[in-house]
Formats: structure tokens, sequence, C-alpha cells
């Protein structure tokens, strides 16, 4: 199925290339190579321990609403229309994960995609967790260097209940084994599927504005980076001793 992703992918990109600045899922997802990975002293100088056990991730919305975009698949003919919203560590850090589900005219199921961080193990692949329901096994289908995309098919019962959801979680594994859960919030995505999909222009409008956001939190996290890593600066040389008169 071939379906221009402009907003979709267009925000999965601009957004995925500031992942690496939120610190709460860089030590979620981060090797357990002593040079990446070593924790760092504490006061006392003891190393603290590493994070064990399972990690859980509570996301929050970015994006004000849910955007459904509609058009026309090229090699079927048939309409599809995405419904799509992205989510963060909280609404004024970068995105951390984005969420797309697809509907194809005339047929029951969705697909689920999403565009997930790089540092996660893709063979075991991901459980798509409705609410309480059974896990739909998901799988990675391609990694980029600004992040992963992956998918899940949503059977027809189970994309009833996606409608009247509460709360979504996707469950992976970390490079260090760990299993880590984001909990993506959902109670207003059946309206958002079942509605209108958005004008063309106030698309247009919305992605320009997402868009200059999403820089000025680069341009920011960029120029504090930087300040971080510049090194101290070097103390004057004295000024070399007068020569007496001979």
């Amino acid at each position: 199925m071939t379906f221009p992703f402009t907003r979709f992918g267009a925000m999965a990109l601009t957004a995925a290339t500031l992942l690496g600045a939120d610190p709460a899922f860089a030590q979620a997802t981060k090797p357990a190579a002593p040079a990446a990975g070593a924790p760092a002293p504490a006061p006392g100088g003891a190393p603290q321990a590493p994070p064990t056990g399972p990690i859980k991730l509570e996301l929050q919305p970015v994006q004000a609403n849910w955007t459904k975009i509609c058009g026309k698949d090229q090699s079927s003919g048939k309409e599809i229309c995405y419904t799509t919203r992205s989510f963060g560590q909280s609404t004024d850090q970068p995105p951390t994960l984005e969420l797309a589900v697809f509907q194809v005219a005339g047929e029951e199921g969705r697909k689920a995609r999403f565009v997930l961080p790089l540092g996660l193990l893709l063979r075991p692949g991901f459980r798509l967790i409705i609410d309480k329901g059974e896990p739909i096994e998901g799988k990675f289908a391609l990694c980029i260097p600004q992040g992963c995309f992956a998918e899940a098919e949503i059977s027809g019962s189970a994309a009833a209940g996606l409608k009247k959801a509460t709360t979504a979680s996707v469950v992976v594994r970390n490079q260090a084994n760990q299993e880590v859960t984001f909990t993506l919030p959902m109670k207003e995505f059946g309206a958002a599927a079942e509605g209108p999909a958005v004008d063309p222009k106030v698309l247009q409008q919305q992605n320009e504005e997402l868009q200059k956001q999403l820089e000025a939190k680069a341009r920011l996290q960029r120029e504090q980076l930087e300040k971080q890593q510049a090194p101290a600066a070097a103390p004057a040389a004295p000024a070399p001793a007068a020569t007496p008169p001979k």
C-alpha cells in the first residue's frame, strides 16, 4: 500500500532528531556498554546503580489534537485515512513517539504505524496493548538514522475497541534488554478517527507552525549542548617580565 505520508513522515523525521535530548528516555534506552552506559558517580564517590527491571514512561500529547488526513491510494485508488498524534515526556518537550492509525475504505481492520526512537532491540518487535486487552504483536519495518518505523495489524474487534480506548501501551526492549512501556492517552482518538479530515490548507498551516516550533526547540537544545560542551576558557598567559635597562 502506497500513501503520501506527508505529515506523519515529515513530523517523524523532524521530531526524531530531537529524541536524544530527552534525558529520561535516553536513560531508559541507552546501551549497557561500560563506555557509554557506565553509571555516573554519586556525590559520595560511589557509582550509582543503573536502573533495573521494567521501565514505564507515561507520555503526554505534544499536539493539541489528533489530526485526521485522507487521500487516494496510488495503487488501488481506494480512499485511505490516517489519524495521527505525537507524544512526549511533557507538552513542552520534543516528541518521543509518533502514532498513526490507518483505515482503508471498506475494510474493518486497521494498521497502526509508529515512529520509535533508536536504541531498541528490533528482533523481538513490540507489543501493542489497547487498554487491558490482549497484546497485539508488532514488528519494526524500517530504521533510518533519525528513528525506526514499526507497525501492527489491528483486527476488526480490536479496532472497535480502539475507538473507545482510554490508553494504549507500546512495549519494547532497550539494548540493555530491559522492558520499556510507553503509555499513550487515547481518550479523544475515536471522535477524531470518526470525524472529518482536516482541510489541506489548515494542515499546511499546522505543518508550518509545527516545523517552526520544532526548529526553535532544536536550536535551543543545540545551543544548550554547545554551552555544556564548551571547554573552560584558558587563563591568560602572564605578560613577560620587563628586561631591565643595561
